[in-house]
């Protein structure tokens, strides 16, 4: 009997869609096309496989439409917020843009007795392993450049938003892109186990859980090839005394709130410098309280379901075990009756008089959860915030660049945000710290992450 993936909405707890899961003959067959038609794809000009891949972007965006109400549907994100085209353009094509200067060759020397140079070679066939939360987003981080240089790219995506992936293999199936080149396979965990096992790839971007993080690399040891991995988070928000507090929550809580939650970078814990917090948490909980928590395909709907049952629950043990320890919850469940306490859908909650004892302030909620705390000055919240096992990004709201930065330097994280959080910027490289991973996407390093050296020493007669 085939096995087949089945996506549950979170909108009305249905079936939604199913897929069957590839064969292990359709995966080596995906392989064995991939690979052949890699050769043919990195011997092109640079500037034509950019084309392709930005022609590729256009047809996606012709579907923004059907997307949208689909990404309500799948994942639970209110179809207010139009999707996330404007994203992946803004992603896809700066790594578009900057192609020519990443992948230059390094030259050494060229001189009457020599040419020295180093040159960046595509690595062959990258996996990508897309998560649900963004699932157009999450996996153009790697698809468009990985593509740009010269890879082959098989995607696995999220059982939660398979018809994403289906989407991608449209929109480059229609931009012209030879076949067998880019490829979307509905794989379950064995499977792609086992395709990490046997080396079918020379390398894997994996977005998702510490857990997956970890299956990934148990699955890959021994094999050689990349791993780029993008797992947990637990980024924190610190409000300086020279900031404006309310400002200071439209932005964090913005963060902490958007999406249900439910984004690697969104803010889980925020540290309030003592003279604002009052005022800070006071305008945090009007925000709050503003919400309108129901169906994502509603218009009005400012908060959707969480994408699933299971994350709801655990986000309500973790409000349950901080309550049990002393935390006060601000905002009163009954003002979002969508919450039954029973489905994905989850009244967002405030949580203050909290400590580092409780779960939602160590463990990664990834819903709509906050805790804030009061600090004394700045040495208190650097210590605080690195006193977490991950390491994504962290936001300081201040009017000081140059303290800022200097605290930045002290924050074990990948990225530092002055002013703004929850944010991607495909300039910079997306990278991580502690149990947030290893490697960096996007940037002129996410360029080197999906390519290989190669030195050339030419010495003339």
């Amino acid at each position: 009997m085939t096995k087949t993936l089945k996506l549950i909405s979170p909108v009305n707890g249905e079936l939604y869609s199913e897929r069957p899961v590839a064969s292990r003959e359709a995966v080596e067959a995906a392989v064995s096309a991939a690979r052949s038609a890699q050769k043919a794809w990195a011997a092109r000009p640079l500037a034509e496989r950019v084309a392709v891949v930005r022609e590729g972007i256009a047809r996606l965006r012709a579907m923004n439409d059907e997307v949208v109400p689909e990404i309500a549907w799948t994942m639970g994100r209110p179809i207010r917020y139009g999707g996330e085209i404007g994203g992946v353009e803004e992603r896809a094509y700066h790594m578009a843009d900057i192609a020519a200067e990443a992948l230059a060759p390094v030259e050494i020397e060229d001189s009457a007795k020599a040419r020295r140079m180093i040159r960046r070679e595509p690595l062959g066939l990258v996996m990508v392993i897309a998560p649900w939360n963004y699932p157009y987003l999450t996996a153009v981080n790697a698809i468009a450049p990985a593509l740009i240089a010269g890879n082959a790219v098989i995607l696995k995506h999220a059982t939660q938003t398979l018809l994403a992936g289906e989407r991608f293999q449209r929109a480059f199936d229609e931009a012209g892109l030879q076949q067998g080149l880019f490829r979307n396979l509905v794989l379950d965990h064995e499977t792609t186990e086992a395709m990490l096992a046997d080396r079918l790839v020379d390398h894997v971007n994996f977005t998702g859980s510490v857990g997956g993080g970890r299956g990934i690399e148990r699955a890959a040891a021994g094999t050689f090839m990349g791993v780029g991995l993008e797992l947990g988070g637990k980024d924190p928000g610190y409000v300086r005394a020279d900031a404006d507090p309310a400002v200071a929550a439209e932005g964090l809580i913005d963060g902490a709130m958007f999406n249900s939650g439910q984004c690697c970078c969104g803010i889980e814990r925020i540290y309030v410098a003592e003279p604002l917090f009052d005022a800070f948490v006071e305008k945090a909980a009007e925000i709050v309280n503003g919400y309108d928590l129901g169906d994502p395909l509603d218009e009005a709907t400012t908060l959707g379901p969480m994408a699933q049952i299971r994350f709801a629950t655990l986000v309500r043990e973790h409000i349950a075990d901080a309550t049990a320890k002393g935390a006060q919850a601000l905002i009163d469940p009954g003002r979002f009756p969508a919450d039954t306490g029973q489905t994905a859908y989850l009244a967002p909650q405030i949580l203050i008089d909290v400590d580092h004892t409780m779960r939602v302030m160590r463990e990664e909620s990834f819903g709509p959860v906050v805790g804030i705390m009061k600090v004394k000055d700045d040495d208190q919240a650097v210590a605080l915030m690195n006193d977490s096992d991950f390491g994504l990004t962290a936001a300081i709201i201040t009017h000081d660049t140059d303290r800022a930065a200097e605290l930045g330097s002290r924050i074990e994280t990948g990225t530092v945000f002055m002013n703004r959080c929850d944010y991607l910027d495909p300039a910079l490289c997306w990278t991580g710290v502690k149990h947030t991973g290893r490697g960096g996407a996007l940037s002129v390093l996410g360029y080197q992450n999906l390519t290989r050296p190669k030195s050339y020493h030419l010495r003339k007669a």
